[in-house]
């Protein structure tokens, strides 16, 4: 017997909770199921199960094995499925989380074109203004915004962005342009409110120098399209993703307010567990999300 079948073995016997089920999805004999269980447990030199007449449960030290065998079953799947998908076609599901406004603008296209390409990948994408934690909630791959991921996770830099201050030239013609940052304690401001926070201290950056001003302003909402159309209208000042407001700015509908500041950390990452490090689907899809990025965007800058 192998440590890996002692795992599947064990795990088993746990969930049926007697050794007749066991016994039975097995194809052995309950007698051959108990006395496999103690050679388990000479070997460990501990006991895993309580018995009775009926029924076995679990003690302290067969629940601590029971959800380690479990992770170590699955981290052994997921190592031969990446090694499996290295060589392989992509195909499969592939479930992808990215924000609401990026995902509508520019992943959901993305993931049009990536599906002609690869008929054998079934993908959700999933948009949510808060990301979900990709382990837990069993997604394939995130779309995140901000510095580097924590390293629980891989990452892979797709795109430079910075995060701007603009207002439409209808408030500017009306309200004067700031000169200095502090001239924006003076101006309306859009601010973004999310899980109850709103995000009224704008972090900006010149050169070497971080600044932190308190904005405030008449609108808010925890919709970045609504306070983007708001701007747009000539509400006032926004902090706004550069993506985001590229096209406005270039038709004149936008123009940058204190263009020498921006909020760092705003980089567009694909981050995923690292047990998809070698996914065949996974991989096909960053490479192709990058690439088409790369056309949108220009060549990503060296960092």
């Amino acid at each position: 017997m192998t440590a890996e079948t002692d795992l599947a073995f064990f795990i088993l016997l746990a969930r049926k909770g007697s050794f007749a089920a066991a016994a039975l999805e097995l194809g052995v004999s309950p007698p051959a199921v108990s006395k496999r269980l103690a050679k388990l447990e000479d070997r460990l030199g501990v006991r895993l199960l309580n018995r009775t007449t009926r029924r076995v449960s679990m003690t302290g030290e067969g629940e601590a094995y029971y959800e380690r065998a479990i992770q170590i079953l699955r981290d052994i799947d997921d190592l031969n499925e990446s090694l499996t998908d290295a060589s392989a076609t992509p195909k499969g599901l592939l479930r992808i989380n990215a924000t609401f406004g990026f995902g509508r603008e520019h992943v959901a296209t993305i993931v049009s074109e990536f599906s002609k390409c690869h008929p054998l990948v079934e993908i959700q994408l999933v948009l949510s203004d808060a990301p979900f934690n990709l382990v837990e909630e069993r997604f394939d791959l995130g779309i995140r915004f901000g510095s580097q991921p924590n390293s629980r996770l891989i990452a892979r830099k797709l795109q430079c962005n910075r995060r701007l201050m603009c207002a439409a030239p209808s408030y500017l013609e009306q309200h004067g342009a700031p000169q200095r940052l502090e001239d924006l304690e003076h101006h309306n401001c859009i601010v973004l409110r999310q899980d109850n926070e709103t995000y009224d201290l704008w972090k900006l950056q010149r050169n070497d120098r971080l600044a932190t001003i308190k904005v405030r302003g008449a609108l808010s909402s925890n919709d970045g399209e609504i306070a983007l159309k708001w701007v747009l209208d000539g509400h006032g000042v926004m902090l706004r993703s550069e993506w985001d407001i590229l096209r406005h700015v270039e038709a004149d509908r936008l123009r940058l307010v204190l263009p020498r500041y921006s909020q760092p950390d705003a980089d567009i990452y694909a981050v995923y567990p690292a047990r998809h490090n070698l996914s065949a689907k996974v991989r096909a899809f960053v490479n192709f999300l990058a690439d088409r990025l790369k056309q949108r965007f220009g060549e990503l800058p060296a960092s």
